[in-house]
Order: structure tokens, then sequence, then C-alpha cells
């Protein structure tokens, strides 16, 4: 098999027959043979019923019904744990990345690298989105190494030994993109179209995009709890100034009220500081407890179209 094409769904209807026809579309003029792994991510609206339709209509099609919600990048390793392509394309389900842009991420895994992301130059998102994913890339960039353009593009190509390599890690809170460019030898970006969300709405409000790329953070570098230890050498140095000024308007100057109102305004935010410190540390230690649980990341109740072998 040339290429295994992984799309993650969930509660995805009113769009999967369209972008089944365009994958198709797509995919058989490229000359190369391929399948499409769909994982219904415990999908509570029809889509499960149509993805079984799709494996009757074509016999490269393949489906891993999960039996609940998992998330979208652990159904994106089942995806990978079941691909038989030397290449391994991850598309979304909402039809913002088209699907006849696969041929451009192709191209550059041809030319010889080995992990090729795709970004939007235009992205039709709310400004809010945009400014927020600006400023995640931005805060990604200069914590990590990871040097990609897009990180919220989840249309990307991937050869299997990067994918090989992926599967061997045993973290719990994974982000694909990254971690698939820390194993990457010659990684690079092309741009790829973006189109408004055609039905339905996004799986990720604010808050699961904040701690998607929280987690994005603290999975690949300490460099939070670093900044904080730095902090907390700064606050104490300047709590210690302040000390020796408080003593010295108090005992020199008199001014004992203000200065005892000084230092409960000071110590109430040292103690805020300090509850944000132990919650981020909490974020690490937490990381390594659900790796020690070694619970299964996810349950499958059906596959579907796995036991066919043609391409």
């Amino acid at each position: 098999m040339d290429v295994s094409v992984i799309i993650p769904v969930y509660n995805e209807e009113e769009n999967l027959k369209p972008l089944f026809a365009r994958l198709c579309s797509a995919m058989d003029t490229l000359g190369k043979s391929w399948e499409v792994i769909f994982t219904n991510d415990g999908s509570t609206d029809s889509s499960g019923t149509i993805l079984k339709e799709f494996c009757k209509e074509r016999d490269n099609v393949r489906l891993i019904d999960f039996n609940g919600n998992f998330g979208q990048h652990t159904a994106i390793i089942a995806g990978f744990e079941k691909a038989s392509g030397d290449v391994i394309i991850t598309l979304d389900a909402d039809l913002q990345n088209p699907p006849e842009e696969i041929g451009k991420l192709l191209q550059k895994i041809d030319e010889g690298y080995d992990t090729v992301g795709g970004y939007r130059k235009v992205r039709e998102d709310t400004a809010m989105r945009r400014y927020c994913s600006k400023f995640v890339n931005f805060a990604r960039d200069k914590m990590t190494n990871i040097r990609m353009k897009d990180q919220g593009c989840m249309l990307r190509a991937y050869k299997r030994n990067i994918v090989q390599a992926i599967l061997q890690t045993n973290e719990r809170s994974l982000f694909i993109p990254a971690l698939a460019y820390t194993y990457s030898e010659h990684p690079t970006d092309v741009e790829v179209e973006h189109s408004a969300r055609a039905a339905g709405e996004s799986k990720y409000n604010m808050y699961k995009l904040i701690r998607l790329n929280f987690d994005l953070i603290t999975g690949f570098t300490l460099v939070p709890l670093q900044m904080f230890t730095l902090f907390g050498f700064l606050s104490s140095f300047g709590s210690f100034t302040l000390v020796v000024i408080l003593l010295f308007r108090r005992f020199f100057l008199g001014s004992e009220a203000e200065g005892v109102f000084t230092l409960f305004a000071m110590l109430f935010f040292l103690i805020s500081v300090a509850i944000v410190g132990i919650g981020l540390i909490g974020e690490y230690i937490g990381r390594i407890y659900k790796v020690v649980q070694s619970r299964p990341k996810y349950v499958i109740k059906e596959i579907v179209g796995f036991n066919d072998n043609a391409k």
C-alpha cells in the first residue's frame, strides 16, 4: 500500500458524504494504491452508520469504531496502528482542509522529506481563534525547538518510520504533529487551502484548545518550571529588599500602617504565584501519573474492512 489516509470522526454526519466523494476523486487521480481509515471516536449521531456504508462501497475503506470518545489524537494513533501505507496522511473530517491538497504533501514526501505539515496561509476562522493560534505558535516556538508553521493544521504526511517511532511512545497526552517533528530528520511545511466549516460545529471549544496547547508545552519542554524557578529567585530578592525598606520606614520614619498594608499586599501576591507554581508542577506530575496507570488508550467496539487485501 502506497498511502494510508487517517480520518478521525466525531459527530460529522453532514460532512462525511461530500468528504468521501472528494477524497476518492482526489486519491484516484494520484496513481497510487491507497486506503482510508476512519476512526469513529464515539459519535452520537449517524456518523458510524454512514462510515459502515462507505466500507461496503469500496474495498479500500476501513473503519475503527471506538466504544467511547477518547480524543482526536488517540483516534489518529489507532489509525496509525492499523495503517499499511508507506506514507500516512492525517486529515480532519470537517472539510476545512480540502482532500485535494493531499497531492501537495505527497509531492514533498517524494522530494525526500519525512514529515510534511500543511499550513493555512488564509484561515477561515474567527478572529479570536486566529489570534489565539498566533500567540500559541509564538509561545511554542520560543519555549521548544519545534518549528512548525501551523501546529493546528492536521493535514499532514508522515513516512512510515516516523509513525513507527510515534507508536513506540508511552505517553497519554499526545500531540502528534509535535511528536513527529522531534523524530524527523527532514521536516518541512507546505501551504494548503483552508475553507470555512461547511456544516456542524467545531469540536474544540476554547477550554479544549487551551488544554491541548498546555499539554503541548508541558510535554516537550521544562521551560515553564525553569521560569518559575527564576521568578522565585527574583521574588526572594525583591521580598528581602522590601523587608529592609519597611524596617527602615518603621524605625526611622514611623510609617507603620502603610508598611503593614504593603507587606500584606506583597504576601498575597507571592501566595498566588506559589499556587500557580504548584499547579504547574502538578501538571507535570499528572503526566507521570497517567503513564504509570497503564490504562488502555482506547477501547474498540468494532473494526470493519481490515480483512480485505485489495488495494
